[in-house]
Parts: C-alpha cells; structure tokens; sequence
C-alpha cells in the first residue's frame, strides 16, 4: 500500500474529481440527447470536442510537462476545467445552451485536460516508489470505481431533481477540491533547465522512445486502435440506450452503475493477477474480451432480454477495465524514465483522444448509415484488432518488480 501524504492528498483530490466525473458521465448524455434534443452526428460532436485539444496541443503539452514543475501544472489545469465546465449550468439557467455552444465550452474544458492528464500521469511516479506503481494506480482505479458505482445512480436521481445542466456543476466543483488538495501536497520538484533546449527535438525524442520500445509501441498502437473503437462505441451505446431502447435517466444510471462495481472488482484483483500473470498478459486477456462484450449491447433489443445483455455487455467491460488499466499504466510508467514521462504521457494521450474524437464523429455519421446496432458491431471488429496488435511475445511477458 503506498503510503504518505502526498499520495493521501493526490488520492483523495483523485477520489473527488471521479465521483464529479460519474455525475457528469450521465448527466452530459441526457443533457444533449433528451434536453437539447441533438441529433446523431451533433451526439458526436458534443463526444469529440473535448477530445479534439489533444490532437491540437497533445504532443506540444508533453513536452512542457517535462520542462515545467508538474504539480503546478495539474494545479491550474483543474481551476480551468471547473471554471469551463462550471459555464455549462450558467449557460442553461440563461437559455443559452445549444449543441453548438456546448462544443465550444468543450473544447476549452479538453485543452485544460491535456496539460492535466500529461501532468497526473507524471506526477504520480514522484509521489511513490516505482515498485509499488501497479498498487498505487490500482487504488486510483478502485476509488474510481467505486466512484462509477455510485456516481451513475447520484447523477440519474439529481438530474430528476434539478436537471441535468444544473448536475454537471458537480464535476466543477470536484475539480476545485482536487486542485486545493494538490495544491497542499509537499513536494520537492527539480526546475528543469530550459537552456539549449530544442521543443522539436524535444517532441521527436518523446515519440521515438514511445514507438521504438520493444513493449511499449506495440502497446501503444494497440491502444490508439481501442480508442477509436470506445469513441464510435460510446457514441452509439448512448443512442441505443436512449432512444431506441428508451431508457430513463435514472435506468442510464444503474447501467452505469453496473459498469462501476464491476470495475471496482477489476481493480481490486489487478495487483494479484498482474503478479501472477504479467502484466503485459494481463492486458491481453483484457483487450481480448472486450469485443466479446460490445457484441452483448449490439443484439439488444427493446424487451427485458435487450436489458439484460446491456447490463451484462457493461459488467463485462468493467472489469476488463478495472483489471488492465493499473497494470498498464504501471508497464508506462516503469518502463519510461522520469525525464521522458510528461512527452511520453502527452504524445500517447494525444493520439489516444484524437483516434477517441474521430471515433465518435464517425460513429455518428455510421449511425445514420448503419444503425446503432451495425455501427457497434463494425465497433467489435475493431476492438478484436486491438487485441490481435497487442499480442506480442514480449508484451505477454511483461512484468515488473
């Protein structure tokens, strides 16, 4: 168990901004499908846009990261994203929320994301022993999942209360509390020398360790590949839930929910097996079951079967979720040097929310062409050859320690 307060404040700050997260996961649907009343390809736009800065600044936010002290750094990117994200019920209660609209304040949310995600993901390696990295994302994971487990019911039951708009102010003000409590934590970072340094060189260092690594490339191009898919897939599960299946706001939420607990037992088993396993193996396996559970929502219908096998595609993603996620990050951040972790993180995420992006603008174009349940199963394919990229020797056989 990592121990200190610096990781106590960064887990709590953490913890926070999750259960704001689950809120928002539920509510921001419901706000652009049933309250704005947009259609499939302003569905998603609305899921790309704050994704989009990534394509933009990913690479270049990196590369500053490694040259900038990275707790100021994720300090100022959360006031930013709860300062954007706090326009959004402003917006409503004045009449001027419109899809539009919402992608511009999106936009601006995901550019403070960029320096925020590229930051967290660094600063986590100064906060514990390397050796003890799996067990330390493993907590993250698991207080994110308990976050997933109650978030979706909290936001379905305030979004009857107060709206949905007025529900998304959660997230803002769970951003503010991280960036206080990060704020607080003693750390002692070295400033970086910025003489005689080259931004291109700099960037291009960055991409070559991520994609000539003998382990991390191939890991690495088989999650840009998975990205795409979630992004199309995201997309369409939203559709499919709320509008051809009808579900309510508060039977999104449980859906939701579902996903949560299961990936809380994920997370709750991802040290042991990755211990036992491999790391590298056990993202395989989990890479390996997740176009087996998208084919579950795919042949949901609108009866009580169709539920069950949404609920059941959920449970299954979730804790393949819950189980590879620590060990992944684990074999990044590990494998990668200290110097290198902020352009490593940065040009990763990048291509990661950009493939993410264009997934969910075409699966809402796919939508109007195919259906939601076509676009989710041209989504398995794809996830299958994520998996199929990932299956490398040398990934299988990752470990650390």
């Amino acid at each position: 168990m990592p121990k200190g307060a610096g990781f106590g404040r960064y887990w709590t700050g953490a913890a926070i901004s999750s259960f704001g997260g689950a809120v928002t996961a539920v509510a921001m649907p419901v706000l652009v499908i049933q309250y704005l009343n947009a259609s499939a390809v302003e569905v998603g736009l609305v899921n790309a846009a704050q994704l989009i800065p990534y394509a933009v600044l990913g690479l270049l936010a990196g590369a500053y990261v490694d040259r900038w002290r990275r707790k100021p750094v994720l300090v100022w990117s959360s006031v930013g994203r709860a300062v954007t994200l706090g326009l959004v019920p402003v917006l409503g209660l004045l009449g001027l929320l419109q899809p539009w609209v919402l992608v511009l304040v999106l936009l601006a949310f995901g550019s403070f994301s960029v320096f925020g995600f590229a930051a967290t993901q660094s600063l986590l390696p100064r906060l514990v022993p390397r050796n003890r990295l799996v067990i330390a994302n493993a907590r993250i994971d698991q207080t994110d999942a308990t976050a997933q487990t109650a978030g979706p019911a909290l936001g379905g039951a305030l979004i009857g209360v107060v709206g949905a708009p007025l529900t998304i102010a959660v997230q803002a003000v769970g951003f503010l509390l991280e960036a206080l409590l990060v704020a607080s934590i003693k750390l002692d970072e070295p400033r970086r020398s910025r003489v005689g340094r080259n931004l291109r060189a700099e960037v291009v260092e960055g991409l070559r360790w991520t994609y000539q690594h003998a382990v991390l490339g191939r890991l690495a191009v088989s999650t840009h590949v998975w990205f795409l898919a979630n992004g199309a897939a995201m997309t369409a599960l939203s559709l499919l839930a709320l509008r051809s299946l009808d579900f309510s706001a508060a039977a999104y939420g449980l859906l939701f929910t579902l996903f949560g607990v299961a990936m809380l037992v994920g997370a709750l088993l991802a040290p042991v097996a990755g211990s036992r396993l491999g790391s590298g193996r056990v993202v395989l396996l989990a890479r390996a079951a997740y176009p087996l559970a998208w084919l579950l929502p795919a042949f949901a219908g609108p009866d009580d079967l169709g539920r069950i096998l949404m609920f059941a595609g959920l449970a299954v993603l979730g804790l393949s979720a819950g189980l590879e996620n620590s060990n992944e990050m684990g074999l990044w951040q590990t494998l990668t040097p200290d110097e290198l972790l902020g352009r490593v993180n940065g040009a990763r995420r990048s291509i990661n929310r950009t493939l993410a992006a264009v997934g969910a603008v075409a699966g809402g174009v796919l939508i109007g062409v195919a259906g939601d349940r076509g676009t989710l199963i041209t989504c398995v394919v794809v996830f299958a050859v994520a998996a199929v990229i990932v299956s490398g020797v040398k990934v299988r056989n990752s470990r650390l320690g």
